[in-house]
């Protein structure tokens, strides 16, 4: 690798940003674009292949987010918890996203694997999505909020015993662009060892 791929790619991860749905300006990204996005994310590391990632994409974020808002509804009321203002943040999200993306880590019932590890490789995939976005000028949010990481979402989804919904992507486009921040200096976190 040449230093000048390394410092686009390293521009790239640098820079990108956790986007708000609500600074989200309701511009339609482009289908093909979303579709870049999930071939990059396909392209993550796997132990044994097993590429454990599964996407759901909603192209109408507004169907996505009345039927979040109603499971976290159902679930909450069962559980004695339930908040309207919450609710009504989850319809609200899809106002100005274009694309809503359900990341899963798909575990086969036949894999010898820990779990740690299917769960390490799909959120990889999902950082190549939200990197490719980066790239593209395309504002992403990965959200576990709501019903996101409920039982009942596995069921709405159908997804199998061992499977896990690991969030909620909100693509869209955006005219804010925060700054980036780390409270930890980095050599707080790395020990070298001789």
């Amino acid at each position: 690798m040449d230093s000048q791929t390394f410092t686009t790619i390293a521009e790239n991860i640098k820079n990108r940003r956790t986007i708000k749905p609500g600074t989200m300006n309701g511009q339609k990204i482009p289908n093909g674009h979303v579709a870049a996005l999930l071939e990059l994310a396909d392209w993550a590391p796997t132990h044994a292949f097993t590429e454990p990632w599964r996407f759901v994409v909603y192209e109408n974020p507004l169907t996505f987010t009345q039927q979040h808002a109603e499971l976290y509804q159902e679930a909450a009321e069962a559980a004695g918890n339930f908040n309207p203002a919450t609710y009504t943040n989850l319809v609200n999200l899809g106002n100005n996203t274009s694309h809503v993306v359900i990341a899963i880590m798909h575990r086969s019932e036949l894999s010898k694997l820990p779990v740690v590890e299917e769960i390490a490789a799909a959120s990889c995939a999902i950082q190549n999505l939200l990197l490719g976005a980066a790239a593209l000028n395309i504002g992403s949010f990965w959200s576990t909020g709501g019903a996101t990481l409920k039982p009942i979402m596995k069921e709405f989804l159908g997804l199998g015993a061992e499977d896990q919904v690991l969030g909620v992507l909100y693509l869209g486009y955006s005219d804010v662009h925060p700054e980036g921040v780390r409270k930890t200096p980095l050599e707080e976190k790395i020990k070298w060892v001789q």
